[in-house]
C-alpha cells in the first residue's frame, strides 16, 4: 500500500531479460532494505529481490512488462520510487494500491501561473473513473484531477511537485502509468457498471452488480408509481 508520494528518484542501472520476464535493478538512495519488500516504480508494486548500498533489484513478469510502462525501461532512465506505506505514517496523498489499471499518453503540457498544467489521454475504459477534484496516481504520483472531459483530463503541478517528479522533463506523447481511485472502482463493481475488469452494461447481474430490477425482485424497491 502507498499514497502517491514520490519519495526518491531512481536510476535504471539494468534490465535483465529472462524470457518474458525481466530482473530491473535501479540506483537509488534508500537504505536498509528487506527483502521482499515492495517498493513502488513508477506507481507499479514489486518486490525486492537482491539489494546492495544504493542500488535494489526487482522482478517484473510477463504481465507486468506487458500492461505498464515498465517494459519500455532501459539503462539510464529515470523512475518515482515510494516506499510501502507505514501503518504509523502519514496518509499524505491518497489510497495507492500499486496495482495499474491503464496507461496514458501526455498530450500537453503549459504554464498555469506559477503551477504547470498537464493534459493527459486516457483509455476509454478508465475515463468514467475520473471526476473532477478526484484523486489518479500518474506513475505513482497522487494528484488531483482539475478537470475531465471525454477520454482527456488535467492536472495542476505545483511547484514542489514539479521538482519531485519527472513530469517537467517528460517529452509530449510519453506513456504514463494510470491507476485510479480503489474508490470509484468498487463502487462501479457495486453498480454493475463498466470498468477496468470488463463488466458489462447490458449484463450487470452476471458481474455480481445491482440493477433496478433486481432490487425490485428483492422487495427494496416498488414498481412504477409505487411509493
Amino acid at each position: 500500500m502507498f499514497t502517491g508520494i514520490i519519495e526518491e528518484i531512481g536510476t535504471i542501472r539494468g534490465l535483465d531479460r529472462r524470457g518474458d520476464d525481466a530482473s530491473i535493478e535501479i540506483g537509488c538512495a534508500f537504505r536498509d532494505y528487506v527483502l521482499g519488500e515492495s517498493i513502488a516504480v513508477n506507481g507499479v508494486c514489486l518486490s525486492v529481490t537482491r539489494s546492495g548500498d544504493g542500488w535494489f533489484a526487482a522482478d517484473a513478469s510477463s504481465e507486468t512488462l506487458a500492461k505498464t510502462t515498465l517494459g519500455g525501461l532501459a539503462p539510464g532512465g529515470r523512475v518515482h520510487l515510494e516506499r510501502a506505506l507505514r501503518a504509523d505514517a502519514r496518509l499524505g496523498g491518497h489510497i495507492v494500491s500499486g496495482h495499474i489499471d491503464g496507461v496514458g499518453t501526455l498530450l500537453a503540457r503549459a504554464p498555469l501561473g506559477r503551477a504547470l498544467k498537464l493534459t493527459i489521454e486516457v483509455p476509454p475504459v478508465l475515463a468514467p473513473f475520473l471526476a473532477p477534484k478526484g484523486s489518479v496516481a500518474v506513475d505513482g504520483t497522487s494528484l488531483t484531477v482539475n478537470g475531465a472531459r471525454g477520454t482527456r483530463f488535467d492536472l495542476a503541478l505545483v511547484p514542489v511537485s514539479q521538482g519531485k517528479t519527472l513530469f517537467v522533463e517528460r517529452p509530449l506523447g510519453t506513456p504514463l502509468n494510470l491507476e485510479v481511485d480503489v474508490l470509484a472502482k468498487y463502487v462501479a463493481r457495486l453498480l454493475g457498471r463498466p470498468g477496468v475488469d470488463g463488466l458489462s452494461p447490458d449484463n450487470p447481474e452476471a458481474a455480481g452488480g445491482l440493477s433496478l430490477d433486481m432490487l425490485r425482485r428483492a422487495g427494496f424497491a416498488g414498481g412504477r408509481g409505487e411509493s
